[in-house]
């Protein structure tokens, strides 16, 4: 199961690490794109399994971020 992005925006925290559980509706990144902090929330139930991304990286909408199991 792969989290993407929604817009094209910078990649502003990472609240998951590699291992750990997350819910549906869990927020496990936040972006920021002109001055505003978007959240990114799962939409799935898993353990990451892997992040593809890192704190101040620029993103595209719909990339792939997070690797759920």
């Amino acid at each position: 199961m792969k989290i993407k992005t929604e817009i094209q925006a910078v990649i502003w925290k990472i609240n998951v690490e590699i291992g750990q559980k997350v819910d549906i509706d869990d927020v496990v990144v936040i972006l920021e794109s002109m001055k505003m902090e978007i959240p990114i929330e799962s939409k799935y139930k898993g353990v990451v399994k892997d992040i593809l991304i890192k704190e101040g990286d620029n993103v595209n909408e719909d990339q792939e971020i997070i690797i759920l199991e």
